[in-house]
Parts: structure tokens; C-alpha cells; sequence
């Protein structure tokens, strides 16, 4: 019955399952593992992380539309402070590439990724993967970005600093979207990023950000496995 979902090899009750189902999906800004372990009165907080990691990737479907219509695209970096760095430069900082989808001045669906760096062959793919061809991408003038044009993405650019208004009044989707992505973090996670689980924790703040209601993304992703 439970083979191939979530599920599968579980040693508890179900209910528990249930009550860590409720924990992640009513916070405001997702649960920790350590609010799991306390709430569902787990011994192991192994066992709290691992089934919060399990119940993120359920919340993602691998399928999933591109964004379409109007895109706004940008990085942020999440990370302390460097120093000798300047603009796009970065050491240790993870980089992280934010899309926007938005119609008269409403955000909707989101999409966010881990980046290597902001060349062209890491921004490139994420666009691809991200937003339908024929999708009118709003970017600003970085080069990284000069191809999308050739992909098929109709490419309107704004060179920030041409302008005397601030980047977040030019760009105000991906800049709210960043300011809550560094507020979420640091209210789940304390600050504390690991780059090699970052992909899962992008994919529950894409989710809570997205207007469809988290517990029924989760009911959805169940749905797809036991229908599997």
C-alpha cells in the first residue's frame, strides 16, 4: 500500500506521518526539523530531517508548467557578508536564480535554483527549465543574459544603473521575492545554509511563495505516487 511514496519502509504510525503533514504546510514560513522532532515527539532528529526532506520532494511535481506570460529573472545570494567582493562576485555565498511570473503588477508563480555561478551556461539552463519559449523575459543588462533572445525568449532588459531609481523599483518582483527568500531562511534555518541540501529547501520556499495552497500540493504529490 505504501510502497513507492513517502511512505515506504516507515516504522510509524501513519498518523504520525499525518501530524508532520500539518506541521510543514500551516507555517507561515515552513517547520524545522527540530520544531517536527519536539512537536511530533520523535526521538531521532534524524528522523525529523529526513522526513521533512521527504515530504518537500513530494510537494514538487517533476512536470510542472514553466512560467509563461510576463518573467522577471535575477539572483540573489544567500550567505554573510564578504569582503574585497564587488557586484555579481562571490566566494562563498551561495548563489541562488529567482523567477517571477507576473501580470499587471500581480505576482504569481515562482521558480527558484541553485546556480554555480552567473555566467551564461548556468543562467541559460535555468531559464530553459524555468519559463515557456515564447515568454517575455524581463531581465536587467547582464550579460549572462544576452542569449536569451536566440532561445526564443523575447528579451526586455533594464540597465540598472542608467536609471536613477533604485533596482528594487525597477525590478520589484524578483527583489520581494529575494527579501523573502533571506526572511525565510533565517526564520527556518537560522542563517545556516547547506549547499548540498539547498536545492530541497528552494523547492519548499518556491512552494510556499506559489499561490496554490501548500497542503494541497502535498495531497497531490501523494496522489501521483500511490496512483504510481
Amino acid at each position: 500500500m505504501t510502497a513507492g511514496t513517502v511512505f515506504e519502509g516507515t516504522r510509524k504510525p501513519l498518523r504520525l506521518w499525518f501530524m508532520a503533514i500539518w506541521e510543514v504546510t500551516s507555517q507561515k514560513y515552513g517547520a524545522n526539523a527540530l520544531g517536527v522532532q519536539r512537536v511530533l515527539g520523535l526521538r531521532s532528529y534524524t528522523t525529523a530531517w529526513a522526513w521533512l526532506h521527504k515530504l518537500r520532494r513530494a510537494m514538487v511535481r517533476p512536470g510542472r508548467d514553466g512560467l509563461a506570460g510576463l518573467v522577471e529573472i535575477d539572483e540573489s545570494y544567500l550567505g554573510g557578508k564578504e569582503a574585497g567582493v564587488r557586484g555579481r562576485q562571490s566566494i562563498h555565498k551561495a548563489i541562488v536564480a529567482i523567477a517571477v511570473e507576473f501580470s499587471e503588477g500581480k505576482m504569481g508563480r515562482i521558480r527558484l535554483c541553485h546556480i554555480p555561478d552567473v555566467s551564461a551556461g548556468s543562467l541559460e539552463p535555468f531559464v530553459i527549465d524555468a519559463v515557456q519559449v515564447g515568454s517575455i523575459v524581463h531581465t536587467d543588462g547582464w550579460r549572462g543574459y544576452w542569449g536569451l533572445a536566440k532561445l526564443g525568449y523575447p528579451h526586455e532588459v533594464t540597465v540598472l544603473s542608467a536609471s536613477p531609481d533604485p533596482a528594487h523599483v525597477l525590478m520589484p518582483h524578483v527583489h520581494r521575492v529575494a527579501s523573502l527568500l533571506h526572511r525565510w531562511f533565517l526564520g527556518m534555518l537560522q542563517g545556516g545554509i547547506s549547499k548540498e541540501h539547498l536545492p530541497y529547501y528552494l523547492d519548499l520556499c518556491s512552494g510556499f511563495q506559489n499561490p496554490q495552497d501548500p497542503a494541497k500540493r502535498v495531497v497531490e504529490g501523494l496522489d501521483e505516487q500511490f496512483a504510481a
